[in-house]
């Protein structure tokens, strides 16, 4: 019995002791290991949206150009010659008739210099002639009417010279394409102006549908001829009244032709000549335009300014 007691007593003892040393190794070893390596977590890369400005760009032009009997248009022309961008004409360019040997002849060798680049529009001299078939032979069949983007800027090229009432085909074509294509900037340009302060011709009313349309779509800036002067109107609302937040026009028919007197003024209208050929130069910019009235060399008439688009 003592044996087996004393045996006993003896696996106690070592197993005491080999607890002891587990216990001991458990809290010495771990201090004495390298702390674990903690991989640093990957950076996420920042993305960063870069905006490419829309660059500004000159739209420049005027209307009722090109007579063979005068030399005039060619002095319009050589103040294209220096002015790059696009250009634009608000009708009338080959008189009397607008015939295919007029615009060829008269048109063709002045302000025909820049017809690649020229975005054009017809007045009723070009209806002299049988569906206006001079001005569509010599202009490649261009549409009678048409909308493109210039810079940032949505611009119609409309025809005053086809129905134009709320029921044509051309209203319902221009209030689609100003739904399919909301712009911060608007700009058409057609031939005879809804306001004019000139005696030969003065408003008209059956430009009324296209002024309201525009005006409640927000346009910037309507572009017409037909009186031979130049005027420059304060935005204004659908009823021709002063409208801060409203639509401006520029009646620029001073390509050439020859000059109309103005009557009584509208009160609406800011700046007006009738003695001066030349062109209208517009920068239009993202954000609005610049307007300058180039006056043909001897000439020293001028206008101009800037605005926001709405």
């Amino acid at each position: 019995m003592i044996n087996r007691s004393r045996r006993s007593s003896l696996r106690e003892i070592k197993f005491l002791l080999i607890l002891s040393l587990i216990i001991i190794f458990s809290l010495v070893v771990p201090s004495c290991l390298p702390p674990p390596i903690v991989p640093s977590p990957t950076p996420i890369p920042t993305l960063t949206a870069t905006l490419t400005p829309v660059p500004d760009v000159t739209f420049v032009g005027a209307g009722d150009i090109s007579s063979c009997d005068n030399n005039n248009d060619e002095l319009t022309a050589q103040l294209l010659d220096a002015i790059p961008g696009t250009v634009f004409t608000t009708g009338d360019n080959a008189y009397d008739s607008g015939t295919l040997t007029q615009f060829s002849n008269c048109y063709d060798p002045t302000w025909g210099r820049h017809k690649d680049r020229t975005k054009p529009i017809p007045g009723n001299h070009e209806y002299h002639t049988s569906g206006a078939a001079g001005y569509f032979k010599y202009f490649n069949n261009i549409p009678p009417y048409y909308a493109y983007n210039l810079g940032s800027w949505r611009i119609y090229a409309l025809n005053s010279e086809i129905d134009v009432s709320a029921n044509s085909a051309e209203v319902a074509w221009l209030q689609s394409d100003l739904a399919a294509n909301p712009s911060n900037c608007v700009l058409a340009y057609w031939h005879q102006p809804r306001w004019s302060s000139g005696t030969h011709h003065g408003s008209n009313a059956d430009y009324q549908t296209l002024w309201k349309i525009l005006y409640e779509a927000g346009a910037e800036l309507v572009l017409n001829g037909h009186e031979h002067n130049y005027e420059r109107f304060a935005p204004m609302n659908a009823a021709g009244e002063a409208d801060p937040a409203g639509l401006r026009e520029i009646v620029v028919g001073t390509g050439g032709r020859n000059h109309y007197e103005f009557g009584t003024i509208l009160p609406t209208s800011e700046v007006h000549d009738s003695s001066t050929f030349g062109v209208l130069k517009l920068t239009l910019r993202a954000t609005g335009y610049d307007w300058e009235f180039v006056p043909v060399a001897g000439s020293t008439f001028t206008d101009s300014g800037s605005t926001d688009c709405h």
